[in-house]
């Protein structure tokens, strides 16, 4: 299987290359030249396995083939449970069991693995990992690549605009991992990452690598959390599950959809955004139209110009076609901080500000008169947004374990101005 860009400036490559490289030499992002088909009846006996199973056509011709169940086994090993709600046929498909209570944990474990295997052991530079983040993906990033031979990561964020435990996560590492808070908006951060990987000057002089949701490593494995629940949930009951995707920059989404394309029992997929409604606004019928970022209470979704839009319009004939793929609905801050409010009396469980947007888009659609069965996708564990949560419950919420562990921890950033000379001059210092 070969990969090309979405802009069509490179010859078809490798996985491997495109692992490598995150982002491709022309500015777009890799999609394989065909999408395979997945015949996978039955999930596996772990999510791991499901996981071997689905990812396996992807990686048919990779140096990383006879790896792969390894792979899962160390990227999988903590579980993604379908949680009945208190209503029938409501769902929550929690993806925060992880290191960093984040759903990213799964992906960004299972890229830092495929990045050390396919590391030149000969190479006497490290590869610096650039990961901008709107609030969790950059400490699951640095959790998987901390103290990893040959590896550095600079974790971008935007000052002041993630919550204070968010923030804490994203600096308490040390090492071979640095945080920086840009002063800008996570779409400065973007920016700033997408430019320095198309920088070959700089890249002649750093080895780089990506860690975002442009990265393949990144969007393949988040494919196999749906269909792991996807397949039990037909075994069980004899037909599709729906998902409602909590969405910023769109990968996780995108994963979703990838899944049913390859041949998952998915039914239908829902967007559910923040006040950042470009997406809404393209799938109600307006022009797809980037704009400046809202900061929200539900701040990872911050995004004003979802990277992963221009995979999804690669896979797609025209704008018809892709607005039938899906939906997408947005939700205020007022309405929100209602639906946290509410949700442990109407639902049964605390969520987080991105997870109550899903819960509050199930509300909408069940209004509306769907009675089909949906998971809400529930991205972050609530103690990660303490100081939101807490006081709409009205108790507080206790940290797992391991963000315990991290928020025990010493945390430092490094302030840096939002633009790509900025940046550039910081990894050339490293």
């Amino acid at each position: 299987m070969k990969f090309v860009s979405t802009r069509s400036g490179i010859v078809p490559t490798s996985l491997d290359v495109a692992l490598a490289a995150g982002l491709a030499s022309d500015g777009g992002l890799y999609v394989p030249e065909q999408i395979p088909q997945c015949s996978l009846r039955h999930a596996g006996a772990t999510l791991a396995d499901t996981a071997t199973a689905v990812l396996a056509p992807w990686f048919a011709e990779s140096k990383l083939q006879s790896s792969l169940a390894e792979l899962c086994a160390d990227a999988f090993d903590f579980p993604a449970p379908l949680r009945p709600l208190s209503s029938p046929g409501d769902h929550l498909l929690e993806l925060f069991h992880g290191p960093t209570a984040a759903f990213k944990d799964y992906a960004a474990r299972f890229l830092a693995g495929c990045l050390s295997r396919l590391r030149d052991p000969a190479a006497s530079a490290s590869t610096t990992i650039l990961v901008a983040t709107s609030g969790d993906t950059g400490a699951a990033v640095g959790a998987a690549f901390h103290r990893r031979d040959g590896f550095k990561v600079a974790i971008l964020y935007p000052d002041g605009r993630v919550s204070p435990r968010q923030a804490h996560g994203l600096g308490c590492f040390g090492d071979n991992v640095r945080a920086y808070r840009v002063d800008g908006s996570f779409d400065d951060c973007q920016h700033m990452v997408k430019q320095a990987l198309t920088n070959a000057e700089l890249r002649a002089r750093v080895p780089l690598g990506s860690a975002n949701s442009i990265s393949l490593g990144r969007l393949l494995p988040q494919t196999a959390y749906y269909a792991h629940a996807a397949l039990e949930f037909r075994a069980r009951h004899g037909v599709p599950l729906n998902f409602i995707i909590p969405t910023g920059n769109l990968g996780n989404a995108l994963a979703c959809w990838l899944a049913k394309r390859i041949g998952l029992p998915i039914g239908g997929i829902v967007l559910a955004s923040n006040a950042n409604d470009v997406l809404p606004r393209y799938f109600n019928g307006d022009d797809y139209a980037p704009r400046a970022t809202i900061a929200t209470l539900a701040n990872a979704m911050d995004v004003g110009a979802p990277s992963n839009f221009e995979r999804l319009r690669w896979w797609h004939r025209d704008d018809a076609e892709l607005r039938g793929s899906m939906r997408a609905f947005s939700v205020d801050d007022a309405t929100l901080r209602d639906t946290i409010r509410r949700a442990p009396d109407r639902h049964g469980v605390v969520p987080c500000p991105h997870t109550a947007i899903g819960l509050e888009v199930l509300e909408q659609l069940r209004t509306d008169g769907d009675i089909r069965p949906w998971a809400v996708v529930a991205t972050a564990h609530p103690a990660k947004f303490e100081t939101i949560v807490e006081p709409l419950v009205g108790h507080a919420v206790e940290p797992p374990p391991a963000l315990a562990t991290a928020l025990a921890r010493p945390a430092t950033s490094t302030p840096l101005e939002a633009h790509s000379k900025a940046l550039c001059s910081v990894l050339l210092q490293e």
